[in-house]
């Protein structure tokens, strides 16, 4: 069970190899110092930043964002250190730092290498800070814990690093800054344009970093390519003690002034698991800051060119003839001049997106790769479960055909909804119901199938609810096979059946845990994880397994049931803002390709493009084949 912490409370620690989750409302740069017995830093050598993101024993990010995960080795720590202390700071900017008072609550919780929370701290109370000290890892008498600091610090980076006694504290923290906003953040702003082609009394460009209700993309240099280099393989960095240097896997150097070839695995992480999931989600933001830098340099086109032909029209002496055609002409130039710098900065960035891809994409493990991806066909059922799952691909309509992979830690922490509802088809003609059915269905046998095949033998099932047996032929793939251990239950009796089960076992598990008596559940006790999969809600369903659905989505995913729903939301009208909680705690997928996921950092809505298996494959009964004789063999 995980400790919710507050300030001042301490819990031990039971893993030397742990991973710090850093979430917060705004980009911030994350670092970590080692401390003696007394807690003192005695150099910048005992201090992890984004310039310098690895020591013995940890490995922070190598640039501000708003979400971190910082890797930490206790037993790798030198003997000398009794103390890591996981800071955050706010990035300069123009004008001075953001406080994180103005700012959403930061979160910080430490896991297992499993994504398995040990315990979670919300660093409230903080007003005009910019920078806070968030957890403190401590060892007393040869024992780790873990305690809930939250100490703010009003003058920032330095005043926080001299409060650890560190020697030339103000000097280290504009180090880290100037690393921060030199080029360890991946944003590309568009060029700015000409100092020849500005009109008298236009205005100056936003920063193309700088979309419109954001604060300035970590700083680069404008109009520079991505940078690859992974920290541990630029010039002067140390390779990270925790695993073998990273120069045996090196990218090619760049010839020719062109940037070096991109490396599956070129990210920060214990495993290349972990390294090719954290560099798919950096391949994601470095997409959203390219191309939030592109709109917004045609954004600032846009309103110049406007503001240009409005000062001609205010002047009557050129607002005909030829001196008014010359004017609106040259407006129109500096504005094409404008958006095509823009576009081939775009294009520059997206090229080098589209070979990282095409290097990670066929390295990636088979929970996250696409059905088409022959490592399917050498399946054989894992020892044991991946880190995370693929739910599909995003893409933008300034970038296709790029699309970066969906992928969601495991255990799931939400339940998955596949809309059934009306969606468009080829040349817009919404599709009729039956058929958006079964799409919706043939998306959640595929994504049923993929859970079922990821997890080791007995660590996974599959039940099934389809009360009005709409779903035989989709989940053929499932019944055929004999991979799911129950046959789908169908009418009132089988739902009220299954979901009486589930919510006892949801309970039972959740009395263990919080009695502290997990190893004492019954012996016939079934502890593999269940996913529920529920197709054409909410018919079969009366108010008593409506409640418990939604107790299922909220209690279920923290003991291991999990929730997968092909449903049209409009089908449950009736049951009026009820259920409007339940449709919130579930991540909504579509069977065909739609622009409804919206990402909260940058804004960008990305169209959501489903995981299917290509027409005609066969691989769904390969690999189900391949679960139930490793079922079998083990019984």
């Amino acid at each position: 069970m995980t400790a919710e912490l507050v300030r001042g409370q301490n819990h031990p620690l039971s893993q030397v190899r742990l991973e710090i989750r850093i979430s917060a409302g705004s980009p911030v740069l994350a670092g970590a110092t080692l401390g003696d017995e007394q807690g003192t830093v005695h150099g910048a050598e005992w201090v992890a930043h984004p310039g310098a993101p690895t020591l013995p024993g940890i490995e922070v990010s190598p640039q501000a964002a708003a979400d971190h995960r910082l890797a930490v080795d206790l037993a790798a720590l030198p003997e000398a250190v009794h103390r890591v202390t996981v800071l955050l700071a706010l990035p300069e900017r123009p004008g001075g730092p953001l406080r994180f008072g103005s700012l959403t609550a930061p979160r910080a919780a430490v896991t297992g290498l499993d994504g398995a929370e040990i315990a979670r701290f919300v660093l409230t109370g903080l007003d005009a800070e910019s920078a806070v000290v968030a957890l403190e890892l401590y060892r007393r008498q040869g024992a780790w814990k873990v305690r809930a600091v939250g100490q703010g610090y009003a003058g920032g980076l330095a005043a926080l690093l001299a409060d650890q006694g560190l020697p030339s504290a103000a000097a280290l923290a504009a180090d880290v800054h100037a690393a921060v906003a030199r080029s360890l953040a991946r944003a590309v702003p568009a060029p700015p344009p000409p100092a020849a082609a500005s009109a008298p009394g236009s205005p100056e460009p936003r920063p193309a970093g700088e979309a419109a209700g954001h604060g300035p993309a970590d700083g680069r240099t404008p109009g520079g390519p991505i940078d690859y280099t992974h920290p541990g393989r630029r010039p002067g960095a140390a390779p990270s003690p925790t695993r073998p240097p990273a120069a045996s896997s090196a990218a090619p150097a760049a010839s020719d002034g062109q940037p070096p070839r991109p490396v599956a695995g070129d990210a920060v992480g214990w495993s290349m698991e972990e390294r090719l999931y954290n560099q798919v989600w950096g391949m994601f933001e470095d997409l959203a800051r390219t191309t939030a830098a592109y709109r917004s340099a045609v954004d600032f086109a846009e309103s110049r060119l406007e503001k240009e032909l409005d000062q001609v029209l205010a002047d009557p002496r050129a607002r005909l003839g030829a001196a008014g055609d010359a004017a609106r002409e040259a407006a129109q130039a500096r504005h094409t001049q404008l958006v095509d710098q823009a576009r081939a900065a775009l294009d520059r960035d997206v090229a080098q997106l589209a070979a990282e891809s095409e290097v990670v994409e066929p390295a990636l493990p088979v929970a996250c790769a696409r059905w088409d991806n022959p490592v399917w066909h050498g399946y054989r059922v894992p020892a044991e479960p991946p880190m995370a799952l693929r739910l599909g691909d995003l893409h933008l309509p300034e970038s296709a055909p790029l699309s970066i992979p969906l992928l969601v830690r495991l255990p799931l922490e939400r339940g998955l909804w596949i809309d059934s509802g009306p969606a468009p088809g080829p040349d817009d003609v919404f599709l009729d119901s039956a058929e958006t059915r079964r799409l919706a269905m043939d998306t959640a046998v595929a994504l049923a199938v993929r859970l079922l095949a990821v997890h080791p033998v007995g660590e996974f099932d599959v039940q099934i609810l389809d009360p009005a047996g709409t779903g035989a032929q989709a989940l053929l793939p499932l019944t055929r096979t004999g991979a799911v251990t129950v046959p789908p239950l169908t009418g009132a009796a089988g739902v009220a059946d299954t979901l009486g089960r589930l919510t006892r076992r949801v309970d039972l598990v959740q009395m263990a845990l919080r009695g502290g008596a997990a190893e004492s559940l019954p012996p016939d006790f079934d502890a593999a994880q269940q996913l529920l999969l529920v197709n054409d809600f909410p018919h079969g369903f009366d108010d008593r397994a409506v409640t418990q659905l939604r107790y299922l989505a909220d209690e279920g995913p923290a003991v291991g049931v999990h929730l997968l729903m092909v449903a049209d939301r409009e089908d449950a009208a009736a049951y009026g803002p009820l259920l409007d909680p339940l449709w919130r705690s579930l991540m909504r997928l579509t069977p065909v390709p739609d622009d409804h996921l919206a990402d909260p950092w940058v804004g960008h809505t990305w169209t959501y493009e489903p995981s299917l298996v290509p027409a005609g494959s066969g691989i769904l009964q390969q690999v189900l084949t391949e679960v139930t004789a490793a079922r079998t063999k083990r019984k």
